[in-house]
């Protein structure tokens, strides 16, 4: 029976850097905010399987914020307001989509390797989740670095969000302050992202990065 809740939650937080794999992936915008909301339902699952084994009833707080907030609000919200702002809707990247999958599979193994020699007298349940919530974290970091757009590098910043929320679930639980600042912080960044682009598409008439690049070469 262990071996079955060990196997279950492994293969939800895999599942969780499969899904970061499949954002890098995609290049139109819509296409990635629907696996993002895909990436929010296997994390809030992840999450309610940790408070199902550890016996902690805050952390299905957790999951229902990220299955209410970041699998259905946000992406529906962003949805809105790329129409709204008529956002050009494909994804253009700094670097080739091969090059990019590389590097996630390089970072993918990094993190295994560095993870699983660092934390070898940890719980092999909390050490394998963390180092797939490693995982997650790189590959959003990737993406935020590798997208040109700024709607897909806010999502990128979320998944990284989703990594470390995968990482304290897996360490024994989060207190449930933690759960509250947590949804408090994804209300907060949310309104701070509707008026970050909002106002440079009113500044700038897109929101491609390369817009704020040029501006700042010609104010030098």
């Amino acid at each position: 029976m262990q071996h079955l809740t060990f196997d279950i939650a492994h293969m939800l937080a895999g599942g969780l850097v499969l899904v970061s794999v499949m954002m890098l992936y995609q290049d139109r915008l819509y296409a990635l905010l629907n696996v993002f909301a895909l990436h929010a339902v296997v994390l809030a699952l992840s999450v309610a399987w940790q408070a199902y084994i550890q016996h902690a009833s805050q952390l299905y707080i957790t999951a229902g914020i990220a299955l209410v907030f970041k699998a259905i609000i946000i992406p529906v919200a962003l949805h809105r307001m790329i129409v709204r702002l008529g956002i050009h809707r494909e994804v253009e990247t700094v670097i080739g989509i091969g090059t990019i999958m590389l590097a996630a599979m390089a970072l993918i193994a990094l993190s295994m390797a560095v993870m699983l020699r660092v934390t070898a007298e940890a719980d092999p349940l909390a050490r394998e989740d963390i180092a797939f919530a490693l995982s997650v974290v790189l590959l959003g970091l990737l993406m935020m670095v590798s997208r040109r757009n700024a709607v897909s590098q806010i999502v990128g910043f979320m998944s990284l969000e989703n990594g470390l929320i995968l990482a304290a679930a897996g360490a024994k639980g989060m207190p449930l302050v933690v759960e509250i600042s947590v949804a408090f912080s994804i209300l907060i960044a949310f309104i701070v992202i509707g008026i970050f682009l909002f106002r440079i598409r009113e500044r700038f008439d897109t929101v491609d990065v390369r817009a704020l690049d040029q501006v700042r070469e010609d104010q030098r």
